[in-house]
């Protein structure tokens, strides 16, 4: 399956506007992919008729994650993302943030992991999806299942 990665989004999104489908987007780091994260991404692409998945660069997850992360570099982590039947297009962002993708994707729907609830988002983040009538769709997690635990499982092994 050829790689959905995406180096125009604002393009992208529009051509799905334009085809009249509901756009999804979600972000994250995705360094190693799990059950939770699979289930993340199928339950937000059934929200919509398009998923595009913002992962962070390589330098955003070291500023997020540490200098010990990324485990999987930019490229690989889109690739295996890229292979899922439930994501249309990858995105990769620079910024630690998504605020700027957001305002150019303008997704109907924003998809979040139940980690966070509407009062811990980024707040910049929020503002930018509702500003043009976006929802903010808070999933639930796998119990058990991130990366954090993967690696500390891993090192234990």
């Amino acid at each position: 399956m050829p790689l959905k990665l995406v180096f125009a989004p604002e393009e992208w999104a529009l051509g799905r506007r334009m085809m009249r489908q509901r756009v999804v987007a979600t972000n994250g780091c995705f360094d190693i992919l799990h059950a939770g994260h699979v289930q993340l991404l199928e339950a937000a692409r059934t929200l919509g008729d398009a998923l595009i998945v913002a992962i962070n660069s390589d330098a955003s997850v070291t500023a997020l994650k540490g200098k010990s992360r990324p485990l999987n570099r930019q490229a690989e982590r889109a690739a295996v993302l890229s292979s899922l039947s439930c994501v249309d297009a990858v995105c990769i962002v620079d910024d630690i943030r998504v605020t700027r993708f957001l305002q150019i994707v303008r997704p109907h729907f924003w998809a979040k992991g139940g980690d966070y609830t509407m009062d811990s988002l980024d707040q910049d983040e929020r503002a930018a999806v509702q500003s043009y009538g976006g929802i903010i769709r808070i999933l639930p997690l796998m119990p058990g299942e991130s990366t954090t635990s993967l690696i500390a499982r891993i090192k234990a092994a």
